[in-house]
């Protein structure tokens, strides 16, 4: 889960609070017991992603017609003290249906002192662009991460990796950095993985974005106008985005426009993605949508166009791909129930893998 302003289980989804001395008074357990037992209230909360996909692919023998469970999530967090809190994150994932499995996203102690100094350990997210800090639950579009442009920094699971980072908030102006451990993609590295310094910096010029996490939308809650950068270096290669939103609600009708948009440049092996030999790769995505401000019913509608542009540095050739999205999202409770109807185009040059996607996504968490 890309979770953000405060502690990553107690952000924006409904969560059930257990407070164990009162749960042991009312089974009966005794007050005198509950009285003695001090036990932090615990978050506890849950998300699917889920999809109806019609893919036609360039070569395939013929048309494919799939469900798809993209994900499952379940987000518990604490507080051990005030200052002191954890949270522990899994992800069910299934995308072929040949590797059902449950894996830890998040598991990290949380050193929050004050806004301007919190210091986290363990596995996350680390400073890297905005879309790996919002992540597909909190995108704005359902093709999250599908242009190797979006999230390209090196993980070993859902973007975290394992390290310590200090970030800070000073008012609109937010600061991150530290140091992980990221998966060896060749044979330099003996244990299979890469020590690697991370940092972000970030302006928000309207409304800031208070915490470590962002999202990609605010669906109307705030006005922003935001600009990051983050670099991450290991190995001897470096991998920089430069990012940006701007969103605002438009006085005269209540509307929503979201502009957003990202230039990456990842060096290899550093970065987990693309092709064998490869080097490197550089591209950009922007990304438009409108959120009328009408209600149909339960939710509202919302219109949503990207595209994106990327080059693989592969030896003896270039590959290009091209990416075009076009969704209408039914945005019932921000993020925590939506609906997709998505389009994406993937065009690749000179290589193969063409294909195009029109499908039906949900999106629910409590």
């Amino acid at each position: 889960m890309k979770m953000g302003a405060t502690a990553p289980g107690q952000r924006r989804v409904s969560r059930m609070m257990i407070c164990a001395p009162a749960l042991l008074a009312a089974i009966g357990t005794g007050s005198a017991f509950a009285a003695e037992v001090t036990i932090p209230p615990v978050s506890v909360g849950a998300g699917i992603r889920s999809s109806f996909v019609h893919t036609d692919a360039d070569g395939a023998a013929e048309k494919t017609n799939d469900f798809t469970l993209n994900s499952a999530r379940i987000y518990i967090s604490g507080g051990i003290t005030d200052n002191i809190k954890f949270s522990f994150d899994t992800e069910y994932t299934d995308p072929d249906g040949a590797d059902d499995r449950v894996r830890v996203i998040d598991a990290i102690g949380r050193f929050e002192f004050s806004p301007q100094f919190n210091v986290w350990a363990g596995r996350f997210l680390p400073p890297s662009d905005r879309a790996n800090l919002h992540g597909p639950y909190y995108a704005n579009n359902w093709g999250f991460a599908v242009d190797g442009i979006e999230d390209g920094y090196p993980f070993y699971a859902a973007g975290r990796d394992d390290g310590i980072a200090y970030w800070g908030d000073f008012d609109k102006l937010k600061l991150s950095f530290g140091v992980f451990d990221v998966p060896a993609t060749d044979a330099s590295s003996g244990d299979g993985k890469h020590v690697v310094t991370a940092g972000r910096i970030q302006y928000d010029f309207w409304d800031a974005e208070p915490g470590y996490y962002l999202n990609s939308t605010y669906y109307g809650d705030k006005d922003i106008l935001a600009l990051g950068v983050a670099a991450q270096h290991g190995n001897g290669d470096t991998a920089v985005t430069v990012d940006g939103l701007m969103e605002k609600k438009i006085p005269s009708n209540g509307g929503v426009v979201s502009l957003e948009g990202e230039y990456a440049k990842y060096d290899y092996p550093f970065s987990g993605y693309g092709y064998a030999g490869q080097k490197s790769s550089s591209g950009f995505f922007g990304l438009a949508a409108y959120l009328f401000p009408q209600k149909v019913g339960i939710g509202q509608f919302q219109l949503l166009g990207k595209y994106a542009s990327n080059t693989y540095d592969v030896p003896g050739q270039d590959v290009d791909l091209d990416t075009t999205e076009f969704n209408i999202n039914y945005v019932i409770k921000s993020f925590n129930a939506r609906l997709s109807l998505f389009y994406i185009d993937s065009d690749y040059k000179h290589a193969a893998g063409d294909s195009k996607q029109v499908g039906l996504g949900m999106q629910l968490q409590i």
